[in-house]
């Protein structure tokens, strides 16, 4: 009397791999397609606060350019037209100029700094 140890009706383990193989990838398109769908969404859901916040900024420029009117219009009274343009001109230039030197300076340390490139070029060469 001998005894069975497999069941015939088994599946081989080839065959138990390749499903396994094609369950995994169906699990994987299944995860992109998730995540894209999470993207539209967000998207969507974001679209309206970026039309919100362009308009914003846009009225916020208006306003910023009617102040800056006024206060030439309100030193014109004091010094002409002509020389009032100039100062408020000078004053906001400089303020410009500083606020893009700030700006390209902080900008900066998204090219790493000098402790991060030295530390990249130690792992370089350990490899």
């Amino acid at each position: 009397m001998s005894t069975q140890l497999e069941d015939p009706s088994d599946t081989s383990i080839a065959e138990l791999f390749h499903q396994l193989v094609d369950d995994g990838r169906q699990v994987i398109r299944s995860e992109i397609s998730l995540y894209k769908e999470i993207a539209v969404h967000r998207a969507n859901k974001a679209k309206t606060g970026l039309i919100a916040l362009g308009t914003g900024v846009v009225l916020f420029l208006g306003a910023l350019i009617v102040l800056i009117l006024m206060l030439a219009q309100g030193l014109a009274l004091y010094v002409g037209p002509v020389a009032a343009g100039f100062i408020v001109a000078a004053a906001v230039s400089l303020l410009g100029y500083g606020l893009v030197r700030f700006g390209i300076r902080r900008l900066a340390v998204l090219a790493g700094d000098e402790e991060e490139r030295q530390a990249l070029s130690r792992a370089e060469r350990k490899r």
